[in-house]
Formats: C-alpha cells, structure tokens, sequence
C-alpha cells in the first residue's frame, strides 16, 4: 500500500512542470507584474525543468505552450513559441556541459539564455512591425533574472518529492 502510494505521489508531481506549464499559458499569466517590473514565470518554469527533469517536459509540449500563449496575448504567432524553444535548447546544452547542480552555475548560465530569447524576440517583433517597448522588456528580463534563485529553491524542493 506504501509503495502504491509513493508511485502515485511521484507520478502525480511528475506531472507538475507540465500541469503548471499549461496553466500559464491557458490563463495568460507567464508574466507576473508587479508595479515596476514583472517576471516571466515561463522562461522560468521551462528553463529549470528542462535543465534538472527533461523527462518530463518535452520539447512538443514547450512549443504548444508558447504557441497558446502567443494566442492569449495575440501575439504574431510563434513569437513565444520560438523563444521558449531557444530558452529550452539554451537548458539542453547547460545540461550537456555541466558536472555539478547548483543554484550559482544554474542562475549565471540563465543569462544567456535570456538574452539570446529576448534578442529574438526583439527581432521578430520588429521585423513584423509589432511595437515593441524596449525599456519594458530590458526591466523584465533583469526582473527575471533577479526572481529566478526564489523559483528555483521552490522547484527543487518539487523535484525532490518527484525522486523520492
């Protein structure tokens, strides 16, 4: 009874990254705002899971969930979807390259990662003629930046109840 206990609570926080994923993409809510800022919950959510859990969120359902988002926000669609993948391949190769986890080497190599998704963001929006507020997005990515060790030490306690 224990054991079909513990399968069904693994199985069930396995689900988790891909649950929440979803939800933020369906409620249009990947961007927390604040008064002066905002962080990007989904850059965040598909950045750590990607990185620590790869297994249980795929790059089909990455792409689908920025593919909704950019519905939800009306975006030109796409938009959302390329740089969740570019944040996702970002993850795969930290992944490769790292030896150790920890929170330092996870957060730094998020910089790229973000830089990289925002310049094409930035691209692809200007290229469309879609008005882009630079200021805005630079606050954001600092803010997303600066949120990132909070969702990852929340993460990594939801990534130990999925091992055990």
């Amino acid at each position: 009874m224990v054991s079909a206990y513990r399968n069904f609570t693994k199985k069930t926080f396995s689900l988790f990254p891909l649950l929440i994923l979803f939800f933020i993409s369906l409620n249009g809510n990947s961007v927390i705002n604040f008064t002066f800022f905002s962080v990007n919950i989904h850059y965040i959510v598909i950045y750590f899971f990607v990185l620590r859990h790869p297994e249980n969120l795929g790059y089909g359902f990455i792409f689908l969930s920025g593919i909704i988002a950019d519905i939800v926000f009306g975006l030109p669609l796409g938009v959302n979807a390329l740089c969740a993948l570019i944040i996702s391949a970002t993850a795969t190769y930290v992944r490769n390259v790292t030896v150790r986890i920890t929170l330092i080497n996870d957060w730094i190599s998020f910089i790229p990662a973000l830089l990289i998704a925002n310049l094409v963001y930035s691209i692809v929006l200007y290229f469309l003629d879609y008005p882009i507020n630079y200021l805005s997005l630079f606050i954001d990515t600092i803010s997303t930046f600066i949120f990132y060790p909070i969702l990852w030490i929340l993460f990594s306690l939801i990534s130990n109840i999925m091992k055990d």
